[in-house]
């Protein structure tokens, strides 16, 4: 496949945008194969992604940083990014005991539906070392205490470091990540939790969503901030609920409904289609 150029871009909202973009990719004898835009009239903000071939395009990869900062960026006010097709993002899975996410995200990675390389698994449980050594895929067991639970982040850290992940994926990760650490990866932790409706916290959320009869439970995609379970929304979904389901029956929704949400969020993510704005996301299309 030929490689492309994908630049996300905010800004004021103001005339001539688009053509603006365009016609820069357009002079440089670019071509256009992906085009989204949304504007937020609330924020009076413009959201847009582009992506274009670079085949035959005039200005050198390693130049086109500099000529969007000139010609567009600043004179704009653009907060933006610029990636590129053969950029392959490096992806670290945390998991702790469940099952369910970490073979779906593995069995897509192995299929080919995920543009991702996978240096580690990383998990405060041995027991998914198995499921890992199945796909080839190193595994580093990391117990965490109240006690050790600074220095296993500096592990964690350096192990990220030393592997060079981009994201990480938090496949049922059950532990909570300390401000400090989310900080060094904005909007490159994915998490994904159950949305009950009514919501449900406590150790077993679906024996008291059965007990109060739900007819509907779902599950959210969303990046990780210092607020637990309050970052930016990448993905939702839900399932219907009836009289006839059991608590097992809600668990095993529940989990499907959990991989299918953090699969399509991670690949939002992978394929540069999503973009913070504040605490929202603009997904596109």
């Amino acid at each position: 496949m030929r490689e492309t150029a994908i630049l996300r871009i905010h800004c004021p909202d103001q005339r001539g945008i688009v053509a603006k973009v365009t016609d820069f990719i357009h002079r440089n004898n670019g071509n256009v194969v992906y085009l989204d835009q949304h504007t937020d009239y609330g924020e009076d903000r413009f959201f847009m992604r582009v992506e274009w071939d670079l085949d035959g395009f005039s200005i050198p990869v390693d130049k086109i940083k500099d000529a969007i900062e000139e010609k567009m960026a600043w004179p704009m006010q653009m907060v933006w990014s610029l990636k590129f097709s053969s950029q392959v993002p490096r992806m670290a899975i945390f998991v702790s005991r469940s099952s369910h996410c970490l073979y779906d995200l593995l069995a897509r990675y192995s299929a080919g539906e995920l543009n991702v390389e996978i240096p580690l698994i990383i998990s405060n449980h041995k027991d998914l070392e198995a499921v890992a050594k199945q796909f080839g895929l190193p595994y580093y067991h990391i117990p965490v205490t109240k006690e050790n639970k600074q220095e296993v982040e500096k592990e964690h850290i350096r192990l990220l470091e030393e592997h060079n992940v981009d994201f990480i994926v938090l496949a049922r990760y059950m532990q909570i990540l300390s401000p400090e650490f989310n900080e060094l990866y904005p909007n490159r932790i994915i998490n994904i939790h159950h949305s009950f409706l009514p919501a449900f916290a406590g150790a077993k959320p679906y024996h008291a969503a059965h007990s109060r009869g739900v007819k509907i439970i779902g599950a959210t995609g969303h990046y990780v901030t210092s607020d637990l379970d309050a970052g930016p929304i990448i993905e939702q979904d839900v399932v219907k609920i009836t009289h006839h389901d059991t608590v097992k029956t809600l668990v095993q929704k529940g989990k499907d409904i959990e991989k299918i949400v953090l699969s399509k969020a991670v690949q939002a993510h992978v394929e540069r289609k999503t973009l913070v704005y504040k605490n929202k996301t603009i997904i596109f299309a």
